[in-house]
């Protein structure tokens, strides 16, 4: 696993670069604009170019963009619906402008209405969005199950791809701490062996572009998004090693994106990662022989 974090691009797109390196990261994520707000940022193609030059010459192999939270595919209200399909082709196109990996997006939630409707809903806005923009990859990501929200098992990421067309740009991005919330047990090599088989024979590792890195503030099953400071929550660091050491999980980016910098991840925990990432990896290598 490529081990990053999320970090602020404020200042300029490259200035995420160097904020990443000052973090030892591997891999990045970043917000094409405000999370919280409709409004785009505006970028230029000497921004993109800019951008792809510090990345080259930087350490850091991958970056992926985080939509916006305010997206809802799958909502059932024209004016948000004209608005989610406008931010998420704005993120795919400053995904193919800066060469990320992919765009990680919550689907939508169907909130107390239709599940399989809402599912095609959110297909339908997924299918416009990647038909009108080209070259980057959407990244569906798994969620915690809270609200209605949508992907919270394997079997509903596998209905929203073929909602979405299920062609070659759509991809899924696994969270750990949502796996763990909404019934996945990743804390153990078997365990989370279990786990990526059922996601292989149900979606296809083929599909896995990203990974989010969070240990669980709440339990198993709980069904509820908290995230806690790695090594800190239900998963602990045992877990955490085990999730970052996983074989199939390799040159894949795994990103924190909680920890000791005012919440979000420091040079500490992207160290602390690494260092798990070597005891996982050890303790695999103990049980082969």
């Amino acid at each position: 696993m490529l081990i990053g974090a999320h970090v602020s691009n404020a200042g300029g797109l490259t200035h995420a670069v160097e904020r990443g390196v000052e973090r030892g990261c591997e891999a990045i994520q970043i917000f094409n604009q405000s999370p919280r707000m409709w409004r785009p940022t505006a970028y230029s193609d000497d921004d993109f170019a800019e951008f792809r030059d510090t990345m080259k010459a930087s350490s850091i192999k991958a970056v992926m963009i985080h939509a916006v939270y305010l997206i809802n595919c799958a909502t059932e209200d024209p004016d948000m619906r004209e608005k989610s399909l406008t931010s998420l082709r704005q993120s795919l196109r400053v995904g193919a402008g800066i060469g990320a990996i992919g765009v990680v997006l919550h689907p939508g939630s169907a909130k107390q209405g239709d599940v399989p409707k809402a599912i095609k809903r959110a297909g339908k806005v997924i299918k416009e969005a990647l038909a009108e923009t080209q070259g980057c990859p959407l990244l569906l990501e798994d969620t915690a199950g809270a609200g209605g929200t949508l992907g919270r098992s394997f079997d509903e990421l596998a209905q929203l791809i073929d909602a979405g067309g299920g062609g070659n740009r759509l991809g899924i991005c696994l969270d750990s701490c949502h796996l763990f919330a909404s019934g996945y047990d990743v804390r153990t090599c078997d365990s989370l062996a279990e786990v990526i088989d059922e996601f292989d024979r149900t979606v296809g590792c083929e599909r896995l572009g990203a990974l989010h890195v969070n240990d669980s503030a709440v339990a198993l099953g709980s069904n509820r998004d908290r995230h806690a400071v790695m090594g800190e929550g239900d998963l602990g660091e045992k877990g955490c090693a085990v999730f970052i050491s996983e074989p199939r999980f390799d040159k894949l980016p795994g990103v924190l994106e909680t920890g000791r910098d005012h919440g979000s991840p420091a040079a500490e925990d992207v160290a602390l990662a690494k260092k798990l990432r070597s005891r996982g990896r050890a303790a695999r290598s103990r049980v082969k022989r």
